[in-house]
């Protein structure tokens, strides 16, 4: 599993949360362990300006290619917003409470596939 082989749909979720300098971009693959939806992606903002920054640029990304996620939770000022998609699952974390919540240690036994640079040919400027 490596981001060119994923679903354009999760491959547009972690080059916006890259693009916005998400720290720890996590993608956990839940298929086939009974679990509510396939994938979840998890990453870090490291202020929760930067939370909400990232939320809005995987929202803006994926609306772009025709996707809004089915429910939302977290308001403005959150330490957590969650994006749920129906077949994936963002979860955007402060360092705080990723730490605290742990859902890679939680879903231990599913395949972890870990993205820490920004996409290719992404200026410092148009990342921020």
């Amino acid at each position: 599993m490596t981001l060119e082989t994923l679903r354009p749909e999760l491959r547009w979720a972690i080059e916006a949360a890259q693009n916005k300098k998400a720290a720890a971009v996590t993608l956990l693959d839940l298929t086939g362990m009974g679990a509510f939806t396939e994938y979840f992606l998890v990453c870090t903002g490291l202020s929760t300006p930067q939370v909400r920054a990232i939320c809005d640029g995987i929202e803006e990304s994926l609306h772009a290619h025709g996707m809004r996620p089915t429910h939302r939770e977290g308001r403005s000022g959150a330490e957590w917003l969650l994006l749920d998609y129906g077949s994936f699952i963002v979860h955007i974390f402060s360092e705080r409470l990723r730490q605290f919540y742990d859902l890679e240690r939680l879903w231990r036994k599913a395949r972890r596939l870990d993205f820490s640079d920004p996409p290719e040919g992404v200026s410092e400027r148009e990342a921020g």
